[in-house]
């Protein structure tokens, strides 16, 4: 397979094309639209859709109907709110954006916002060496694209396989979607509500991508399975899945402003993501 990481966000800063709408009919004006390269590549969705194997998805810039979507209470509140951004972001697809993996949903997120607010993103970071804050600007175009780094087992679906060191085991995996992250929102916003402690994270997210320990696929046993997974295991499946997961790398450089020292920072997806301060 090709190198699966590098690939730069050049796309995001080409010329835009526009959708012809009654925007233009009526005001003489053309939203603009992009293609987004799908980090996936398509190859784990079902070879009957019309994600399989797809290169690109054509996205329309926000509009503000799209900022209504991202203000909304009730879907920010049932976890929907970024498949239903991105459902009415998306051109020509009969695909809900539900059943997407993270990662490509992630790529579409960079771009809906490049092509809403623009590529600069100002936010406050902490410098690795000093742990001092500051404001620090970054160009969301130069996010290099992480393209999948493995096969699936059969083609159009999202499994793979991995023995763990340990103990020997294989064990069969998906990657998440946007599903399963609508769904683990309801969870711990029911258990959080019913005087519940939330799941912790790791081994939530392991029970939802782990689908087969050995020959044990039932729900029960794997769960079981995870909670007394050696860690030398559990860490050793969550670095393999995630070095080779498809995405955005939401990683870049910053010059502290006190040390002066040049050092990588993750880039979180903040309020000020889809709310950037105005000029």
């Amino acid at each position: 397979m090709s190198d699966s990481r590098g690939d730069k966000n050049a796309v995001f800063g080409g010329t835009p094309q526009h959708a012809k709408t009654s925007m233009q009919d009526q005001f003489g004006f053309e939203i603009p639209t992009e293609l987004i390269p799908l980090p996936s590549r398509g190859i784990t969705y079902p070879t009957e859709s019309s994600m399989h194997m797809k290169e690109a998805i054509e996205i329309k810039a926000m509009t503000a109907k799209e900022e209504d979507i991202l203000t909304s209470r009730a879907l920010i509140k049932n976890g929907k709110v970024i498949s239903t951004l991105l459902n009415s972001c998306i051109l020509n697809e009969n695909f809900d954006a539900k059943h997407m993996l993270s990662g490509d949903r992630n790529a579409l997120l960079v771009g809906v916002r490049v092509t809403g607010y623009g590529a600069d993103y100002r936010i406050d970071v902490s410098c690795p060496e000093c742990g001092e804050k500051s404001t620090q600007d970054f160009n969301l175009t130069e996010l290099p694209i992480k393209r999948m780094g493995i096969e699936p087992l059969r083609p159009g679906e999202n499994l793979f396989e991995f023995v763990l060191p340990m103990s020997k085991i294989p064990v069969v995996f998906r990657y998440m979607t946007g599903a399963d992250e609508e769904d683990i929102v309801m969870t711990n916003a029911r258990r959080k509500k019913s005087g519940m402690s939330v799941e912790n994270n790791v081994t939530q997210r392991l029970k939802y991508s782990i689908v087969q320990v050995g020959e044990h696929k039932d729900a029960g046993k794997i769960a079981a399975f995870v909670q007394q997974m050696p860690a030398r295991d559990s860490r050793a499946l969550r670095k393999y899945m995630e070095s080779n997961e498809p995405g955005i790398d939401m990683k870049s450089w910053m010059t502290c402003h006190s040390c002066h020292e040049n050092s990588e920072v993750s880039l979180p997806m903040g309020p000020s993501f889809f709310w950037p301060e105005s000029e």
